[in-house]
C-alpha cells in the first residue's frame, strides 16, 4: 500500500448542451472520478485490495497551521458530497493546530468507483481504518456529516478504541424510514432516477433542504461539483454507485445503536432539515411524518450517553455551509473543552 501525491488534475472540459434540457453551454463536465474539479489542498492517494480487486482511496491530510495541537480530526463526508465540501471547516480545525484527514469513501467523488461492490457502512468504515492505519493514525476525533454522520457512528461502534470522540452533523439515519412506512425501491430503479439528474433538480432540492429555502451564489459550487459528473462519460457509473449507496443507507439502519456510542458525542442540527431517503416514494400522510430534525435531535441526543446538542433554529441539512462561522464557533468551543 502507498500514500503518493496525486498528479495535477486536468481542467475541466465543457460540452454542448442536450437539447431539450436547461444546461449552459458553458457548464463544466467531470470525469467520472471528478477529474477537473479542483480541491483545495493536495490529494493522496492510498491503495488497498478490497472484494477481490484493487481499489484507490484519495484523501487530503492537511498540516495544521502553526503549532500543533497533537490531535487529528477525521472528516466523512455525505452522499451527495464530497471531501471537498468540507473546505471551510478544514480551515477552522487547522488554524486551531489540528491535523485533518478528508477522504473521499470508495464509490464518491475522487476514489475508485467499482461496477461490483458489496457496499457496507461496515465495509466503508473498515476501508477508513485501513487508511488511519496506513498512514499512522492510531486514536482520531471522527466527524461526520449526513452519510457521514451514519458511517462516523458505524466507525465508532467498530472501533471505539480509535476513536477519541464523535461529532455528528445533521446525520440521517436518525429514524428507520423503512420501519416508518417508505417502500423499499430496488438498485435498478434508484439507477434509472440517478441517470436523470441535473443541475436544475440538485438546486432545487438543496435550496430547500441544505439551506432552509435561502440560496448563496456560492453554492452553485457544490452543485455544479455533482452535476458535472452527469454531464459526461462518468454519467453511468455515478449513478450505479449513488444507486448501490441508496440501498445502503436504507437497507442498514443505524438509529437503533446510538445507545451503545462510549465516547463523547456532539451532535449538531439545524431545526429547518427535512432529509429523509426515499421519502418522495412514501404516501403523502407518510410523507409528514418523516424527516422532522427539530424533533428527532433531541430524541437521538438522550439516547447518546454522553451527548452534548446543538441546534440551530434557523438553518437546514449543511449547517457547516449554510453559516460557517456560528457553526465553527460550537465546533471549536466543545473540541476546546477536552473531552
Amino acid at each position: 500500500m502507498r500514500s503518493l501525491l496525486l498528479i495535477p488534475l486536468l481542467a475541466s472540459l465543457t460540452l454542448p448542451a442536450m437539447a431539450g434540457d436547461n444546461t449552459p453551454d458553458d457548464a463544466p463536465v467531470y470525469g467520472p472520478r471528478l477529474e477537473g474539479f479542483d480541491y483545495p489542498w493536495s490529494l493522496h492517494r492510498f491503495e488497498l485490495d478490497s472484494q477481490q480487486q484493487s481499489l484507490e482511496m484519495m484523501y487530503m491530510d492537511v498540516a495544521p497551521q502553526g503549532k500543533s495541537n497533537g490531535e487529528t480530526v477525521v472528516l466523512m463526508h455525505g452522499k451527495n458530497f464530497c471531501a471537498a465540501t468540507w473546505e471551510s471547516t478544514i480551515k477552522a480545525l487547522t488554524q486551531k493546530g489540528y491535523r485533518v484527514i478528508a477522504p473521499d469513501q470508495i464509490g464518491f467523488c475522487k476514489s475508485s468507483k467499482p461496477q461490483h461492490y458489496q457496499y457496507s457502512l461496515h465495509q466503508l468504515a473498515a476501508n477508513t481504518n485501513a487508511l488511519l492505519s496506513h498512514i499512522g493514525i492510531e486514536r482520531a476525533t471522527i466527524m461526520g456529516h449526513s452519510m457521514g454522520g451514519m458511517l462516523a457512528t458505524r466507525y465508532t461502534l467498530m472501533y471505539p478504541e480509535a476513536t477519541h470522540q464523535l461529532v455528528l452533523v445533521d446525520p440521517i439515519g436518525l429514524e428507520d424510514w423503512k420501519a416508518k412506512g417508505v417502500p423499499w425501491q430496488s438498485i435498478d430503479d434508484w439507477y434509472e432516477s440517478g441517470k436523470k439528474a441535473s443541475a436544475e433538480k440538485m438546486r432545487t432540492y438543496q435550496k430547500e433542504t441544505y439551506y432552509a429555502g435561502q440560496w448563496q451564489p456560492e453554492y452553485d459550487r457544490w452543485v455544479e461539483m455533482q452535476a458535472g459528473m452527469y454531464r459526461g462519460e462518468g454519467r453511468d457509473i455515478n449513478a450505479w454507485s449513488q444507486a448501490l449507496t441508496y440501498d445502503m443507507v436504507f437497507t442498514q439502519p443505524i438509529v437503533y445503536e446510538f445507545g451503545d456510542l462510549k465516547v463523547p458525542t456532539l451532535l449538531i442540527v439545524g431545526d429547518k432539515d427535512n432529509t429523509a431517503v426515499g421519502k418522495g416514494l412514501a404516501s403523502k400522510e407518510i410523507q409528514k411524518t418523516l424527516g422532522h430534525y427539530d424533533e428527532l435531535g433531541p430524541k437521538i441526543a438522550e439516547q447518546i450517553p454522553a451527548s452534548t446538542y446543538v441546534h440551530f433554529e434557523d438553518l437546514g441539512h449543511s449547517p457547516q455551509v449554510q453559516a460557517p462561522e456560528r457553526f465553527h464557533a460550537a465546533l471549536l468551543k466543545w473540541l476546546n473543552q477536552g473531552h
